[in-house]
C-alpha cells in the first residue's frame, strides 16, 4: 500500500546515477549528458516504437490497397441472352466443317456474382458422315472478382483438349487476353479469350469414326482442316460472337 508520505515524496535519482570516477574508477558523466538526461531531450523508446508502428501500417495499408485492387469488382461489357445460338452462327466453323445446323442453346444462369449462357452446334444427322463434329461455345460474366489469376489455369478438361500438357499458346489481338491448346492433331481445340470480367470458351470436337477397314466409302469422309485454318475460323467466329453481345 502507497502511504501518504510516499505520494509527496519526491523521487530520489541520486542512487540511479553513474558512480563518481573517484570511486569506481569510471569517467564521470559529462554535465550535457546529464542536462539531457534531467530535460529529457535524448531519444526516447517509445518514439521508435511509435515510428516503426507508422512504418508498419503504412505498409499494412499498401499491400491491402494492393489486394484490394485484385478484388475489385471488374468492368464487365457485355451481355448474355437465353438463346446463345442467336449470335454464335458460327459461319466460318460451319463452311469449314461442312455445315453446323443443329443447335442447342442452354440459357445458363443468372446471379450477382456470375452469369453465363452456352450453345452447342453440330453437323445434320442427315448429313451422313463417318464421324461427328460438335462446336460448342460459353459466355461467362464475371461481376464479383476478376477472373485473370484463374484464367491462364491448366485443367483436366483443358487437359483434354491439349492432350500430354501440351499447354496453352497466346493469340493476340483478341480482348485482353486469348489462349489456345497446342493440339497439333487439330481433332480437339479450346479457345478461351479473357476480357474485363467477360470469359469467353470456344470448344471444337472432331470424332473420326474408322471402321476395321478404313473410311467406309459410301459416307462423306469429314474434312480435315490443316490446325492453322483451323485455329483461325474459331477466333473469326468468337470474334464476331464478342461483337454481338458487346454493350460498351
Amino acid at each position: 500500500m502507497i502511504t501518504d508520505p510516499e505520494l509527496d515524496e519526491e523521487w530520489k535519482t541520486e542512487s540511479l546515477e553513474p558512480a563518481r570516477s573517484g570511486r569506481s574508477g569510471r569517467p564521470a558523466e559529462q554535465p550535457a549528458a546529464r542536462e539531457r538526461a534531467a530535460t529529457g531531450a535524448g531519444p526516447r523508446p517509445w518514439l521508435w516504437a511509435l515510428g516503426g508502428a507508422l512504418v508498419a501500417s503504412a505498409l499494412w495499408a499498401g499491400g491491402l490497397y494492393a489486394y484490394g485492387h485484385r478484388l475489385a469488382e471488374p468492368e464487365v461489357h457485355y451481355r448474355v441472352v437465353d438463346d446463345l445460338c442467336a449470335p454464335f452462327a458460327a459461319p466460318v466453323l460451319g463452311e469449314l466443317m461442312g455445315g453446323l445446323t443443329e443447335t442447342a442453346p442452354q440459357a445458363g444462369g443468372r446471379h450477382p456474382a456470375l452469369d453465363w449462357a452456352a450453345c452447342s452446334r453440330s453437323r445434320d444427322r442427315a448429313n451422313a458422315s463417318a464421324g461427328s463434329v460438335d462446336v460448342r461455345a460459353m459466355v461467362e460474366l464475371h461481376r464479383k472478382t476478376d477472373p485473370t489469376v484463374e484464367f491462364a489455369l491448366d485443367t483436366p478438361s483443358s487437359r483434354w483438349f491439349g492432350p500430354d500438357g501440351e499447354g496453352w499458346e497466346s493469340v493476340p489481338g483478341l480482348g485482353e487476353q486469348a489462349l489456345v491448346t497446342r493440339d497439333q492433331r487439330g481433332d480437339h481445340l479450346r479457345l478461351r479469350v479473357r476480357d474485363g470480367g467477360a470469359v469467353f470458351t470456344v470448344d471444337v470436337m472432331i470424332f473420326r469414326a474408322l471402321g476395321e477397314d478404313g473410311p467406309d466409302p459410301t459416307v462423306t469422309p469429314l474434312p480435315h482442316p490443316d490446325r492453322d485454318v483451323l485455329v483461325a475460323a474459331v477466333v473469326e467466329d468468337t470474334r464476331a460472337l464478342m461483337t454481338a453481345l458487346r454493350t460498351g
